[in-house]
């Protein structure tokens, strides 16, 4: 009798790569290399995937990369334009806010090289597509620091370059820490749950210093504006 011969096993189903993923590996790429310099075969060929497939989820890489942008920075626009830019600064409202960025950015910290990288590097296509998000998100920054900047002892040419310098408060640690932490000395995983902490804490107390009145500003304020 001849031997049957044996039967292929099934090959398992590799597991594919979730949207969440894709984006992941899209948004550390393109804040390596910025837009032009990432071919859809090379992000595919990363993620396990056929540029076929990839399409199957994309349609090319601009909305790929529209994605990354919107997941990125819809949640900060957001939280900012919530902001009731007449409420009182509080330690509370404060430390709300900055649990949201630096949890968010956490999650995303390859964000703030990538914006960067589009506003200093990128054709204009691409700076447009940044102002549609980015536009936004500094415009409202400006109206939340107009609005505290009398009572919190700025001068009103001064506001652009307090909104100019939180901007550098939330991403920046995430921007140069890992480099300015090599360069120095500092032996520390600039992403570890305990330095994160440390920066939220951080940026809880400059913001308040920043930003909450300064004793007599109120009064003057009131006074200015015909109230006893």
């Amino acid at each position: 009798m001849t031997a049957k011969a044996a039967r292929p096993r099934p090959v398992a189903d590799v597991p594919q790569p979730t949207r969440e993923a894709i984006l992941d590996t899209a948004e550390r790429l393109f804040s390596a290399r910025g837009v032009d310099g990432v071919a859809v075969r090379a992000l595919a060929q990363e993620l396990g995937l056929s540029p076929s497939s990839l399409y199957n989820h994309f349609p090319g890489k601009q909305a790929l990369y529209e994605a990354v942008l919107e997941r990125g920075l819809r949640p900060i626009v957001e939280m900012i334009g919530a902001q009731d830019r007449r409420a009182p600064v509080t330690r509370e409202r404060v430390a709300a806010a900055v649990d949201v960025l630096v949890a968010h950015l956490g999650e995303h910290p390859h964000l703030p090289r990538l914006l960067q990288r589009a506003l200093i590097e990128e054709t204009v296509g691409v700076r447009d597509l940044i102002e549609t998000w980015v536009g936004p998100l500094s415009r409202s920054g400006l109206e939340v620091v107009s609005e505290l900047a009398p009572e919190s002892g700025w001068e009103p040419d001064e506001v652009p370059h307090v909104a100019l310098g939180l901007f550098g408060l939330v991403f920046g640690y995430f921007l140069n820490a890992e480099v300015l932490s090599r360069l120095g000395g500092w032996d520390a995983d600039v992403m570890a749950p305990q330095q994160l902490a440390a920066q939220r804490r951080f940026l809880e107390r400059a913001i308040l210093r920043m930003l909450s009145p300064r004793i007599g500003q109120r009064t003057k304020r009131r006074t200015e504006n015909g109230h006893s």
